[in-house]
């Protein structure tokens, strides 16, 4: 099971940006997964809540956006992108190509709540 040492090392970055930043509390944590890291989504989510507790980020959400990678097919030169993991081109369904991306793991953003009494 990597997302444990996955959401481990969310974990370190979210502490040291939280400190660098004076924050006491984060409410969110967005990441951006590629299709093919191979995370589970509900165990990277099982992972955060159980690493996050007596953190700053105790109680916060983590969303999660899926990265598609991007396909090229060899048979009829179609390019497209490749939502979930189905290995084939799906103008001629020949399982002949090649994949970019879809491998990134990235913190796309870290929220802080609002203030007591602050408007948006």
């Amino acid at each position: 099971m990597h997302e444990a040492s996955i959401v481990a090392g969310i974990m370190r970055i979210v502490e040291e940006e939280a400190a660098r930043h004076d924050v006491t509390r984060i409410a969110r944590v967005r990441l951006r997964v590629g299709l093919l890291t191979g995370v589970e989504p509900r165990t990277l989510t099982a992972c955060f809540e159980l690493y996050s507790e007596g953190t700053v980020a105790e109680g916060a959400s983590l969303d999660l956006e899926t990265v598609p990678a991007l396909g090229t097919c060899h048979a009829c030169g179609a390019t497209f992108g490749l939502h979930r993991r189905c290995f084939a081109c799906p103008a001629c369904g020949n399982d002949d190509i090649t994949l970019e991306g879809g491998r990134e793991l990235t913190i796309a953003g870290l929220e802080v709540p609002q203030p007591e009494g602050a408007t948006a």
